[in-house]
C-alpha cells in the first residue's frame, strides 16, 4: 500500500502544480472534442495567448528598425510663419558732422512660407544603430521561439500528467470493483453462516480503503484537463477527451532515446546569449562610430512678404532658395564617448564568461536528464516484468482460494500487490515521459517549433 500511496500522491502533486483557480464550472452539453497530444500542441501553439503576443512583439520590433531606417531617408516640410511687428528694430548710422541719424527697419506684417529638406549623407552612427536594430529582431524572434518551446513543454506536461491520472484511476477502479465484489460475496456467506464476521470487515475496510484514493484521482482529472484546456486557449467548458494512453508511447521509447540528439545548438537560452552577444558588438561599434563626421544636406524654396497696416492686403511676395552642406566633426564632448566605449567593450567581455558558465549548467542538465531516461527505460521493464508476475501470483491464488487452499487475507495480499505494481508500472513510463519531455526542453529540439 507504500507504493499505491505515493503514486497517487505524486497524481495529486502534478495536479497541484498545474492547477488553475476555476470552481463550479459546469461542463456543456454536446460532443466531446477527442484529441490526441500532437493535436492539442498544434491547438495551443495557434490559439494560446502569450503565442499571439510574442508574434506581435516581433511585428512591433520590425517596425521600430523601419523607424530607424526612416532616419536616413530625406526628410521634407512645409513651414509658415506670420509674425505681427508692434514695435519696428531701429538702428543708428552716423550721418558725418557728428550727426546721428535714426532709422526703423522692416514693416508691420511678415509673412514667410515654403518647403524645407535636408538629407543625411554620412551619418555613421545611425548605420551602426541599424545593426542593433536588427540584432532586436532576431532577438524577438528567438524569444518567441522560447515561447513556444516553453508552451510545448507545459502542454505535454499536462497531458502526461493527466494520462497518469486516468491510467490510476482505471487501475483503481477495477480494484476497487474487485474489492466490492468480494465484499458482497462475504456479505452473503456471512449471512448463510459460511463466513465469518472478520472476514465480512477486512473485505469491507478494503473497499473502504480505496474510496479516497478515487476521489482525489478523479479530482486530479478535472484540474488537469482545466490547465490543459487553459494552455490550448480554449473554453474550459469545452468537453475534453485524450484520445492516448501512457502504454501508447512505450513503443517508440527506444527508437526516440537512441535517436536523440544532444547538441546544443538549438537550446534557446544559449542562443539568446549569443544574440545578445552580437547585439553588444555592434553596440561598441556604434559607440566607436560616435567619433566619426558627420555630412547633411538641406535645401529649402522660400516666399517671404512684408507690408504694413492691414495685414490681408498689400501682399509683396518674393521667392528664394538655397542649397548647403553641414559638416559636423566632433571634438570633445566631456569624455562621455570613451566611456560609453568603455562600457561597450566591459559588457561584450562579460558575456564571455555568462557563455561559458551557461554551457557548462546545460551540459549538466542534458547529462542528468539522460540519466533519468535511461534509469526510467530500465524501470519500465522491470515494472512490466512485476506485472506479469503479479497478474500471474494473482490467478495462482485465486484459484488457491477456491478450493480452500489459500485463506483471504492472503487473496488480500496479492491483490494489493497487483495494484501497486500496476501502478508502478504506469508511474515508470510517466517518469520516462517527462524526462525526455524536460530533455527536449533543454535542448530546444521540438519539431512542432522546428519543422
Amino acid at each position: 500500500m507504500r507504493i499505491k500511496r505515493m503514486l497517487v500522491a505524486s497524481v495529486v502533486l502534478a495536479s497541484t502544480l498545474l492547477a488553475v483557480n476555476a470552481h463550479d464550472l459546469k461542463q456543456v452539453s454536446g460532443d466531446s472534442l477527442r484529441l490526441s497530444l500532437d493535436e492539442c500542441v498544434r491547438i495551443a501553439l495557434s490559439d494560446n495567448p502569450t503565442v499571439k503576443v510574442a508574434d506581435m512583439e516581433v511585428k512591433r520590433v520590425d517596425y521600430s528598425r523601419k523607424e530607424v531606417l526612416g532616419q536616413l531617408l530625406p526628410s521634407l516640410n512645409f513651414t509658415g510663419s506670420y509674425t505681427r511687428n508692434l514695435s519696428l528694430q531701429t538702428i543708428y548710422m552716423d550721418a558725418g558732422g557728428g550727426e546721428t541719424r535714426a532709422i526703423k527697419m522692416g514693416r508691420d506684417n511678415q509673412f514667410s512660407t515654403g518647403f524645407n529638406a535636408t538629407i543625411p549623407l554620412v551619418m555613421p552612427t545611425l548605420w551602426k544603430s541599424l545593426k542593433v536594430s536588427d540584432d532586436q529582431i532576431l532577438q524577438n524572434l528567438e524569444a518567441a521561439r522560447a515561447n513556444k518551446l516553453s508552451l510545448v513543454h507545459q502542454v505535454k506536461n499536462a497531458y502526461y500528467a493527466q494520462l497518469l491520472a486516468i491510467d490510476t484511476r482505471r487501475v483503481l477502479n477495477e480494484s476497487y470493483a474487485t474489492a466490492k465484489f468480494v465484499a458482497d460475496v462475504f456479505a452473503k456467506q456471512f449471512a448463510m453462516g459460511a463466513a465469518s464476521e472478520y472476514d465480512v470487515l477486512r473485505a469491507n475496510v478494503a473497499v473502504t480503503n480505496l474510496e479516497p484514493s478515487l476521489l482525489e484521482v478523479d479530482n486530479s482529472i478535472r484540474q488537469l484537463g482545466l490547465q490543459l484546456k487553459m494552455l490550448m486557449g480554449m473554453d474550459v467548458r469545452t468537453p475534453l477527451v485524450l484520445t492516448q494512453s501512457l502504454e501508447d508511447f512505450k513503443v517508440r521509447m527506444y527508437d526516440r532515446t537512441l535517436a536523440t540528439d544532444t547538441s546544443l545548438t538549438r537550446n534557446t537560452s544559449l542562443r539568446t546569449l549569443e544574440l545578445q552577444t552580437e547585439s553588444l558588438r555592434h553596440t561598441l561599434e556604434m559607440r566607436k562610430a560616435a567619433w566619426w563626421p558627420t555630412l547633411s544636406g538641406s535645401a529649402s524654396l522660400m516666399w517671404s512678404s512684408m507690408s504694413n497696416g492691414n495685414p490681408l492686403r498689400n501682399f509683396m511676395w518674393t521667392k528664394s532658395s538655397s542649397v548647403g552642406l553641414t559638416l559636423s566633426l566632433p571634438i570633445f564632448q566631456g569624455g562621455q564617448r570613451y566611456y560609453r566605449q568603455k562600457q561597450a567593450e566591459i559588457s561584450l567581455n562579460e558575456m564571455k564568461w555568462r557563455r561559458e558558465n551557461l554551457e557548462r549548467s546545460l551540459q549538466l542538465q542534458v547529462q542528468s536528464q539522460m540519466d533519468n531516461i535511461v534509469k526510467s527505460l530500465k524501470q519500465v521493464e522491470s515494472n512490466a516484468a512485476g506485472v506479469r508476475q503479479a497478474v500471474k501470483a494473482n490467478e495462482i491464488m485465486h484459484e488457491s482460494f477456491k478450493i480452500g487452499a489459500a485463506t483471504f487475507i492472503q487473496v488480500l495480499d496479492t491483490e494489493n500487490a497487483l495494484l501497486d505494481a500496476r501502478l508502478a508500472y504506469f508511474q515508470t513510463i510517466y517518469n520516462y515521459l517527462v524526462a525526455e519531455n524536460e530533455l527536449e526542453y533543454t535542448l530546444g529540439n521540438s519539431h512542432f517549433v522546428n519543422e
